[in-house]
């Protein structure tokens, strides 16, 4: 006959057991997937963060496709010329519902309530995703491409940063937009979602805090 408290006191499954109980622990399904939200979501301002991440879907996908067909494709085809602009549009839309649910969070100070790190790093999404817009644009492979490239040299270098960040390359600028910037604005993007799930979206500043330990939009 086993010791209770010795069973009770065995963690069977190694780090991944470690790890899938830190996960649960952190981020319950009610959290993760809540079924319910609190009344003050009706209001419009909540609804930029979802349109953000709508648009940055769009921006993904056109980019994929334009990344598998290449520029013959999209200086030329019709259909190439056609998905060139939804990623453009994409991407204006993108920073437009980003920069409208950026303001809206800072005027109703959304660090209150332990979300510092929410706030945080949806700050760094949008420095990542003005660094992505700036190497898209000097990879159109254009006349705009060539102005913008050579009036931004001079000022990169005067920061100090030109010898590693050389936006005359068109390969080093071409790997930047569409390598180490989306998977850096994707990986960031995932992390500000899920620490909204974890903390809850901030309430307004004269709401009422809901109960310590309650999920959100449940009494």
């Amino acid at each position: 006959m086993s010791d209770p408290a010795t069973s009770r006191d065995v963690r069977p499954g190694g780090w991944t057991g470690a790890v899938r109980r830190y996960a649960v622990r952190t981020l319950p399904p009610e959290k993760l997937l809540p079924d319910t939200q609190p009344a003050y979501m009706a209001s419009w301002i909540y609804v930029f963060g979802v349109l953000t991440v709508s648009a940055l879907v769009v921006v993904v996908a056109t980019g994929c496709l334009l990344a598998l067909e290449g520029p013959g494709w999209w200086h030329v085809s019709g259909v190439g010329k056609y998905v060139n602009s939804l990623h453009l549009w994409g991407v204006e839309l993108f920073m437009f519902f980003m920069v409208i649910h950026l303001w809206g969070k800072f005027f109703m100070a959304a660090w209150r309530g332990r979300r510092a790190m929410t706030w945080m790093t949806g700050a760094v999404c949008f420095l990542a995703s003005v660094g992505a817009a700036f190497t898209g644009y000097l990879t159109q492979q254009n006349f705009d491409s060539q102005w913008i490239s050579g009036q931004a040299k001079d000022g990169l270098n005067a920061v100090g940063i030109g010898a590693w960040f050389n936006v005359l390359d068109f390969g080093q600028m071409l790997m930047w937009h569409i390598v180490l910037l989306p998977l850096a604005l994707g990986a960031l993007t995932g992390l500000h979602v899920l620490l909204v799930r974890r903390r809850g979206i901030v309430p307004p500043i004269d709401a009422a805090l809901p109960e310590p330990g309650a999920v959100q939009g449940r009494p």
